[in-house]
């Protein structure tokens, strides 16, 4: 990690403006100029929450600890971004930006951030959270902003107007939030939430055109203000996870069921092919009904996909091991008889060999093939051939008969 730099926290420090979208390469200029700014905003937001950490130490116990939650969930979040940050200066590698580079600098900014650290992305109110590059850094930016105001840190504290100007940036960026929230009961609090913080922000105003000191109110209106905008930005990453989610498992339904098509294919070929046949159920996949769209039930759906999936693995194993053993008897009579062709037979054993592949020949013809038996007469057929050609031992002589032992006196 590097140093933390000395100079004081810039007010207007935002994340940059990440370029392109997924899917769509980044090329070598616009690249250079996003790193320059990310590299930058990175080592300020250090600096930012050093500032915060060594305030900490000043207040009490227990602000410490409610703080402290919060600063390492903003730590956390800013070690991902500054590793993401190293992996797309290793691929930028100084401006040597091919096809196949600036494809993976857009997945790389664009796609999932947890998948590049050990430590779960999540808010303590929420879970983990698939966020991508640019979706980590405006969480980042309102943590901070909620730590500086909490820990008595906010840029220009000294200057009432400076942090008014902050506080009416995060309300309209809140405001524009508002609108991706679908419409229903989160929309109606978030939008009621919005009204009351702009009727405290115009009493807040009102009162410092009046010459009063508002110092004492500016605090607890950055920290709601950056709470809801975290609040908003948080769930919009939990919608575009779900969707996410949801695609893929949409697309897994239309492979599944593709698969199950083939594997009754399967099935039907073993029946005609041999007896007796393996029996399996084959699962309907589409009696699982629609992909659900609740995160509960759709995490349900996909277990429920699984046991699908692994059943439909057991069913192509067993019917393709019965097509395969059908086959392998097949070779075996070929691959004998064969071999008894190309040998010299007694006629006697010949006439065997003759009978033995004609029962064989009868019995594969059969169709379904009956199996058993089909196994048996190749088993047969391949000893007898396999006696049959085996070179016998040259007569030689007689081996001496042993001589009868001579009787023994008995002793006196």
């Amino acid at each position: 990690m590097s140093a933390v730099p000395q100079s004081h926290p810039d007010p207007g420090t935002v994340a940059p403006t990440a370029p392109g979208r997924l899917g769509v390469p980044v090329q070598a200029g616009e690249a250079q100029t996003y790193l320059n700014a990310l590299r930058e905003w990175v080592a300020q937001r250090r600096a930012d929450l050093g500032e915060v950490d060594r305030a900490v130490l000043k207040l009490s116990q227990a602000e410490q600890v409610a703080i402290t939650t919060d600063l390492t969930v903003a730590l956390t979040f800013w070690k991902a971004v500054s590793d993401r940050l190293t992996l797309l200066e290793t691929t930028f590698d100084g401006g040597r930006v091919g096809p196949v580079e600036a494809e993976r600098l857009s997945t790389l900014i664009h796609g999932r951030l947890d998948s590049n650290t050990t430590e779960h992305l999540s808010l303590p109110s929420s879970g983990s959270l698939a966020v991508s590059l640019p979706e980590a850094c405006r969480l980042l930016d309102s943590l901070t902003r909620t730590l500086q105001a909490r820990a008595s840190l906010a840029p220009g504290a000294a200057e009432a107007t400076q942090r008014i100007t902050l506080v009416r940036a995060g309300i309209e960026r809140t405001r524009d939030q508002i609108p991706l929230v679908p419409a229903g009961t989160q929309r109606d609090e978030a939008t009621e939430k919005l009204a009351r913080l702009d009727r405290r922000m115009g009493d807040l105003v009102e009162r410092a055109r009046r010459g009063a000191d508002v110092g004492g109110i500016i605090g607890p209106l950055e920290i709601d203000v950056a709470v809801l905008e975290r609040d908003l930005i948080v769930a919009a990453a939990e919608r575009a996870s779900a969707a996410r989610s949801r695609v893929r498992t949409q697309q897994q339904v239309e492979e599944l069921d593709a698969r199950a098509a083939a594997i009754r294919a399967l099935e039907r070929a073993c029946l005609q092919a041999i007896t007796p046949a393996p029996h399996l159920a084959i699962p309907n996949v589409r009696a699982l009904g629609p992909v659900p769209q609740a995160a509960a039930e759709l995490t349900a759906y996909r277990d429920k996909l699984e046991r699908v999936s692994r059943a439909l693995d057991l069913a192509h194993e067993t019917y393709a091991a019965g097509l395969a053993e059908r086959d392998e008897v097949v070779g075996l009579v070929g691959a004998v008889g064969a071999m008894a062709a190309a040998a010299t037979l007694t006629p006697e054993a010949g006439a065997d060999v003759a009978e033995l592949r004609r029962r064989l020949d009868e019995t594969l013809a059969s169709r379904p093939l009956p199996i058993a038996r089909a196994r048996a007469l190749a088993a047969a057929f391949s000893a007898y051939v396999d006696a049959a050609t085996r070179p016998q031992p040259r007569a030689g002589r007689a081996a001496p008969r042993p001589s009868a032992p001579r009787p023994q006196r008995p002793r006196p």
